[in-house]
């Protein structure tokens, strides 16, 4: 169920221009971010996330083509009238738990893919450059039983009042794919320096970034004069490495299990462990599973 909004972090900005390609021919005419994890979209588990942890307003940041993504959270009176009709309650409860009310949809279009940090300078007319706001990659999805990634993160902020990142130890050999964190040893660790994808022997640690992150709303004026950095891109790691001096920073060592759904394997995986996770399908997977004959 979508957890009802409280006081935390009004606004989520989702970045979701990609094109998907690795899951194409799938996401030919489907935006990855509606390919399911069960019987939800991706971004879905992400909205639902965001608003657990305060979110009002949800800014879908999206290439011309993706409209469908933001279109999934916006009400369809024809198609819940129709269930209605039909005496579907089950499901017209289904339909409501999607968004809850008071929460508003906005989209902004990032009309090039210039970057993580590009697609988030794309949102902000629709962000308070006075307010913390988060940033959400749908494609990590962050299994467990207690509170969600986000809301982990807002309680650090609440504690410290500076910006959160989310952090996870990863192999030293994959630093070359991940910004990269150095911490103090405070409790929570502050941020001193991020690098994006230095490579294993220039890595100051192996505190990988992923794609959760409570930001001060002054990095815009950042990333506005930003240039292009690792890989051509316009870097969100390095706007936030640039502001580590100035405005404090934490290292969101996150509880859960991580699922990078930005590949098929780590899609795979997440509709496995989701559909375990809930009660209604365990059983009959794990008797599915249990009958494979993995040897052969």
């Amino acid at each position: 169920m979508t957890s009802t909004p409280r006081a935390g972090i009004p606004t989520a900005v989702f970045p979701v221009a990609g094109l998907g390609t690795r899951f194409l021919p799938a996401t030919r005419a489907v935006p990855k971010e509606l390919l399911p994890v069960v019987d939800r979209p991706l971004v879905q588990y992400a909205v639902h996330e965001a608003v657990e942890a305060g979110a009002k307003t949800l800014v879908f940041v999206i290439s011309h083509g993706k409209e469908s993504v933001a279109e999934h959270f916006r009400p369809d009176p024809t198609l819940e009238a129709s269930l209605q009709a039909a005496g579907k309650q089950a499901l017209v409860e289904r339909l409501h738990d999607i968004l809850p009310a008071g929460v508003n949809v906005e989209v902004a279009y990032q009309p090039e893919p210039l970057g993580l940090g590009h697609a988030v300078l794309c949102a902000r007319e629709h962000v308070d450059e006075n307010a913390f706001f988060s940033v959400l990659l749908p494609d990590d999805m962050v299994l467990n039983d207690g509170p969600g990634a986000l809301q982990q993160m807002a309680d650090v902020h609440a504690r410290t009042g500076g910006g959160v990142v989310g952090v996870e130890r990863v192999d030293p050999a994959m630093t070359g794919s991940y910004g990269i964190a150095e911490v103090d040893g405070g409790e929570p660790p502050r941020i001193t320096s991020l690098v994006e994808k230095p490579a294993p022997e220039d890595a100051p640690s192996n505190l990988g970034v992923i794609g959760r992150y409570i930001l001060d709303g002054r990095i815009f004026s950042r990333l506005q004069d930003l240039g292009a950095g690792a890989g051509g891109e316009i870097q969100l790691t390095d706007a936030i490495a640039g502001m580590l001096g100035e405005h404090p920073v934490y290292a969101g060592t996150l509880n859960g299990t991580r699922y990078d759904c930005g590949n098929r394997a780590g899609m795979l995986k997440a509709n496995i462990d989701y559909a375990l996770a809930n009660p209604d399908l365990r059983e009959g997977l794990l008797a599915h599973l249990r009958g494979l004959d993995l040897n052969g």
